[in-house]
């Protein structure tokens, strides 16, 4: 049972509107992760600075990646989080080590002693959400790669099959 209670709305909203840079720990240069997917939309529609962290590679997006958050060019403001769940006391660590104000825990990622610790040492915690469709939801994006679209019909779009062959 979850127990722990994140910002609401307004608090991320806020959150997001005075963040100037995001570290994307556990970045991926493979398409098909979600990682990848949150970077392109970061890249192409925030005025957010990108940095990647990942030990193992060393250009995403034809940007370099920094093997950890000690070794980024400066404090990021969010440190965005693509970890499995065993990682994320480490993940903490190395953020409270960088001096960033805010640890976001991507869709699935969810940790209370983490957050409870993150808080006690002064951090905004959001857990369980996706920095990209928080951006959206907030700057009116929604509809960016097909979310809120704005059109709700059971009719298939024009030349598209309606059956498989």
């Amino acid at each position: 049972m979850r127990t722990w209670q994140g910002p609401g709305a307004r608090e991320r909203q806020q959150i997001l509107g005075r963040t100037r840079t995001v570290a994307v720990v556990g970045a991926s240069d493979n398409p098909a992760r979600a990682s990848f997917f949150v970077a392109t939309y970061l890249l192409s529609t925030t005025p957010y600075e990108i940095w990647f962290v990942n030990p193992r590679a060393t250009e995403i997006l034809g940007r370099p990646v920094y093997p950890s958050l000690a070794d980024l060019p400066g404090v990021p403001d969010v440190v965005d989080v693509f970890r499995k769940p065993a990682d994320l006391p480490a993940v903490l660590d190395e953020t409270l080590a960088a001096g960033a104000p805010t640890l976001w825990l991507q869709l699935g990622l969810w940790d209370e002693d983490v957050a409870v610790r993150a808080e006690a040492a002064g951090l905004d915690v959001v857990m369980d959400r996706c920095l990209k469709i928080e951006h959206a939801r907030f700057a009116g994006g929604l509809h960016w790669a097909g979310f809120d679209t704005g059109v709700i019909s059971s009719r298939r779009t024009r030349g598209l099959p309606t059956t498989q062959a």
